[in-house]
């Protein structure tokens, strides 16, 4: 065998489980995409976020908090890994609504969820001056917000940036422009590229995005991912406005305010549009009233990996064992479960609570 574990795909659920396995003394080889390839690792907003996730679904609730209670110590390893400052913030973040009966809907759906948790579920909603002294630069149209204290954000491309490099630096074999057209298993398993060049691995670690639909398929998955758009725009750098992270805009480490992002259903175009900008700025203005005067410097779309329920995919074939589907569309915030935890699931070593809920059994008819 050429390696003990495959990973095909070389974005942040990749690399992140690719560092796991090699501190658990695994050999491992990853296998990326060409440059032309869509990726969500490149365009995503940069949250480390809890609230909102598993309103319907407990268990992936209990597995974004899991995540962000790791982010801390997972950054600092990087970071003394790497000596890249990953700009990790978590001292809360605010979901801001401006009407009371959105409000309204979503602290009922938070206080279910508090209560399917046992009461571990910190938030708190802040209207008027609460808010605002919180927030200063909230405009009047904002009727309030949820403080959920387990949120924060990241550079995301730091971010990327730094697994690519404890990666290289521990060892592994990173091959890049590389397309997988076909994975068979006559003993172990056989990855064919696109240019005729073949890897054999014990096992097969598929976590390629969308790409994962149709290599999935081969393995045995249902891989019932689709593309979700986002599109993106970031101001100059400003002074400093922002004092947490909001799902409508974000002050990242050089000043700039990250505002975004749209959800569309579009196919697998990842176009910025004048409505989608037009949607973004209306609504981050009525948010933040002195962002009318910053000017844009630019925008960008891409394609979020969605699955029909939202949640995550971690399983195993059942018709080619030693092949594995991880996938989700919260890279960034389950990055540090993702390195921490899943490798010693995939040498089985042991064994994630509550990790069932996330395999394809829960899409069968």
């Amino acid at each position: 065998m050429d390696t003990d574990i495959a990973i095909v795909g070389g974005g942040l659920v990749g690399l992140a489980v690719a560092w796991g396995l090699l501190k658990l003394g695994q050999r491992v080889t990853v296998i990326d995409g060409a440059d032309t390839t869509l990726s969500a690792s490149r365009g995503n907003f940069g949250l480390v976020w809890v609230q909102g996730k598993g309103t319907r679904a407990p268990a992936y609730a209990r597995w974004s908090q899991h995540a962000a209670g790791l982010w801390s110590g997972f950054a600092s390893e990087l970071q003394d890994a790497t000596g890249i400052d990953l700009e990790l913030q978590q001292d809360g973040g605010l979901d801001l609504h401006f009407s009371e009966d959105s409000l309204q809907e979503w602290v009922s759906k938070y206080e279910g969820l508090r209560d399917a948790l046992g009461g571990d579920y910190p938030y708190e909603v802040l209207r008027g001056d609460d808010l605002r002294r919180e927030e200063p630069e909230i405009g009047p149209k904002v009727v309030g917000g949820i403080l959920h204290q387990q949120d924060g954000h990241v550079n995301p491309l730091r971010l990327l940036r730094a697994l690519d490099g404890v990666v290289r630096n521990n060892g592994a074999r990173v091959m890049t422009g590389a397309n997988v057209e076909t994975i068979t298993k006559p003993d172990g398993f056989r990855l064919t590229l696109e240019d005729g060049a073949t890897v054999t691995a014990g096992k097969v670690v598929l976590a390629a995005g969308l790409g994962s639909a149709k290599l999935g398929r081969e393995l045995g998955f249902l891989a019932p991912v689709t593309p979700e758009r986002g599109q993106i725009l970031i101001t100059e750098k400003l002074p400093k406005l922002i004092r947490r992270p909001s799902l409508i805009a974000r002050q990242v480490g050089s000043g700039g305010v990250q505002i975004g992002a749209t959800n569309e259903t579009v196919g697998l175009n990842d176009d910025v549009t004048i409505k989608g900008i037009a949607q973004l700025a209306s609504e981050a203005v009525a948010a933040y009233p002195i962002l009318a005067q910053a000017q844009l410097l630019r925008s960008w779309g891409a394609l979020r990996v969605m699955t029909p329920d939202g949640l995550p995919i971690y399983a195993e074939s059942e018709t080619m064992p030693g092949a594995y589907l991880i996938t989700c569309h919260s890279g960034v915030t389950l990055a540090s479960t993702h390195a921490l935890l899943l490798p010693a699931w995939l040498v089985k070593n042991s064994k994630l609570r509550d990790l069932e809920v996330f395999g394809e059994t829960r899409f069968a008819v």
